[in-house]
């Protein structure tokens, strides 16, 4: 989908950068090699992306004028419709494997809104500086997400627990992700590649972390799991 949109975007000077969060460079590289994208595709192990700008979910986008200055920090960043979550809203449950229905359930409450976002991206590059999309230094620092005391923490853990993983050693890696989840429970880009070693599907309670993406996701409400997208 990104594809896409940059095919539209690119002959009027806008690239798109796709960064992968992924602690494991072989889980993302099959996706990436499959969108066969002519602009950058990327991937960061080490989560340094939330650091920098305050990404906390995927997709989340950021945007940065001709100047290198951010005109709008991380956000919800949906490029168009995804055919396979999208049919959540509408599957059948009761064709569903009873212990699936519960996830899906949950799946269907989340909302994105990409038609908006992409409303928006095309505005910017449309008119720059003067788009009502383009927010001023002062707003971009107003809506990006600070970094305290325990979120440099987590970040820290999570790249020890990085670290460790890529070392050989997974298991003295658990202690620090579930750190990192404790001292920064919003970012679900550090929960992700969490589960994604101990229940790849995301279908069931993980011992590893006493938790699982429904169970956490259904805390807040799925409807939460992105926050409404500002103008």
């Amino acid at each position: 989908m990104w594809q896409a949109l940059r095919t539209e975007l690119h002959p009027l000077g806008v690239e798109v950068v796709t960064v992968a969060l992924d602690v494991d460079a072989d889980a993302a590289r099959p996706f990436i090699e499959q969108a066969n994208a002519e602009h950058p595709s990327l991937i960061d192990q080490a989560h340094v992306l939330d650091e920098l700008f305050g990404v906390v979910n995927v997709p989340n986008g950021v945007w940065i004028d001709e100047d290198g200055m951010i005109v709008r920090p991380a956000e919800p960043a949906h490029p168009g419709r995804n055919p396979f979550t999208d049919s959540f809203k509408t599957m059948d449950l009761s064709t569903v494997p009873p212990e699936l229905v519960d996830v899906l359930r949950e799946a269907q409450k989340i909302r994105t809104d990409p038609e908006a976002y992409v409303a928006m991206l095309r505005d910017w590059v449309a008119n720059g500086s003067k788009s009502r999309y383009a927010l001023a230094p002062d707003e971009v620092v107003h809506r990006s997400r600070p970094r305290d005391a325990d979120g440099a923490a987590a970040a820290a853990h999570f790249e020890l627990g990085e670290h460790l993983h890529r070392s050989g050693d997974h298991a003295a890696a658990i202690p620090h992700w579930r750190e990192a989840h404790r001292l920064d429970p919003d970012n679900w880009t550090y929960r992700r590649n969490a589960w994604n070693f101990e229940d790849p599907t995301r279908q069931g309670h993980t011992d590893a972390y006493d938790s699982s993406w429904y169970e956490d996701v259904k805390k807040i409400g799925a409807e939460n799991y992105y926050p409404p997208l500002r103008p």
